[in-house]
């Protein structure tokens, strides 16, 4: 099995169009997963039955890993072992009828329209970095766009004009998303404010660069929205898709359709984004239990 990981990899690459950081998880998971069968003597996908499967799910159980950690897992294991199978590498699949371990969707962490306000308020300022972080911090809540894909953004992919953005997502799908006036503004000023200062090498088609000039990182993102939610006084658990889900979670309070919101996210499933309808129902049930008279 080690012998095909790497033809693996490459036809998720080349043929499914997997971003790096899926590609990184899967050779992960897969890679321990060869190693626990070759610490037993096996190495033939052939050797491996289903038992074996469910065994090492056990195992990874025992480790102490989630639920959801283990269903990813899994699930980059039966495409590994399809992938044998369909190539005539293998003669079964081993994972067919594995049950996958029960989850529950865990309903993400969302800040209000006021602290998203806040937020954006503390990033302004007159400084070529400021300027930028508002812009990162307004068009990021416009659009509900992934950090990883902002990070990815050329000059040329923002249209301010009409107000949309052109980025690209999972699995190198295309999405068209509208951002408003504020949002616009803020890219605008980068622009012509910030950006000339920043860049150092001409041609540079990169939207957000670092104070270095080059390509910002998903990391440096991260920093900046920590950055601002501290200096606002937001108290609650701040991650890098907190805007995101935010975004997903206001058009849905707002009235917006969830198959809309879904192609503004870019979510495959449809399931994934009615995660965000639980949101809303938590919110409500908050709302009634702190102002019945009868909670």
């Amino acid at each position: 099995m080690k012998q095909y990981l790497e033809e693996f990899l490459n036809h998720l690459f080349v043929e499914r169009g997997l971003a790096k950081n899926t590609l990184l998880a899967y050779q992960k998971d897969l890679s321990q997963y060869i190693k626990y069968f070759s610490r037993k003597g096996i190495s033939d996908s052939d050797a491996v039955k289903r038992q074996d499967v469910t065994d090492y799910m056990q195992k990874q159980k025992s480790k102490g890993l989630s639920a959801s950690s283990i269903c990813r897992s899994l699930a980059a294991i039966r495409m590994f072992h399809r992938f044998l199978v369909r190539e005539r590498l293998a003669k079964e699949d081993p994972t067919h009828l594995v049950e996958t371990p029960k989850t529950w969707k865990r309903i993400p962490d969302v800040l209000t329209s006021a602290e998203i306000e806040t937020m954006i308020k503390v990033s302004q300022g007159r400084k070529g970095k400021q300027i930028r972080d508002n812009a990162i911090l307004e068009l990021l809540y416009a659009s509900g766009m992934r950090v990883s894909e902002l990070v990815e953004l050329k000059v040329e992919n923002v249209n301010t004009e009409i107000g949309y953005v052109r980025c690209i997502g999972k699995g190198q799908k295309e999405r068209i998303i509208p951002i408003g006036r504020k949002a616009s503004a803020a890219v605008i000023k980068y622009l012509e404010r910030a950006r000339g200062e920043m860049i150092k090498q001409e041609g540079n088609p990169i939207l957000f660069v670092s104070r270095l000039g080059k390509k910002i990182s998903r990391q440096s993102i991260w920093k900046i929205i920590k950055a601002c939610a501290k200096k606002a006084k937001i108290k609650k658990e701040i991650k890098t898709h907190t805007l995101r889900h935010s975004f997903a979670t206001h058009l849905l309070e707002h009235g917006a359709d969830l198959r809309s919101v879904q192609e503004m996210l870019g979510h495959a499933d449809i399931s994934t984004t009615q995660i965000y309808t639980h949101v809303d129902r938590e919110r409500l049930k908050s709302i009634h239990k702190q102002f019945h008279p009868r909670p």
